[in-house]
């Protein structure tokens, strides 16, 4: 992966950067009570997509989203994620909740949470799913 920088003397002006790597996001939006199932029916939408959805979980007020981004670094997965929920909203039919949550975080980071008992609580099948 290249990007542009500010060049090394040679007039190119590209610099090799990190390759991608793997980041576990987890988003939390909130908001206005809506319907569970159209809540429910704009998940699957937006896990349909955004392919690499892992799992939701949602009630009529809240919903947490789980995935994998791949990027260069944190910054630009936070990037991504901040911007999925607005969207994705009109496309996917989401209610117009707000994110209140991000938590990003690289693969070692979150393979040790699990090792030690300390991740997300336990996943349930990958899908949409209620609380």
């Amino acid at each position: 992966m290249t990007s542009v920088g500010p060049g090394d003397g040679d007039g190119g002006g590209y610099d090799q950067v990190e390759a991608s790597r793997l980041w576990h996001v987890t988003l939390s939006v909130s908001g206005k009570p809506a319907p569970l199932s159209e809540v429910r029916r704009g998940l699957e939408q937006l896990a349909h997509d955004h392919p690499f959805l892992l799992t939701s979980r949602y009630a009529d007020d809240h919903a947490e989203i789980r995935y994998w981004e791949e990027a260069r670094d944190l910054h630009d997965a936070a990037a991504v994620a901040l911007r999925l929920w607005g969207e994705h909203r009109s496309s996917a039919q989401l209610p117009p909740w707000e994110i209140v949550g991000l938590e990003v975080i690289d693969r070692a980071t979150y393979h040790l949470r699990v090792a030690e008992g300390y991740g997300p609580p336990p996943a349930h099948p990958v899908g949409v799913h209620p609380y």
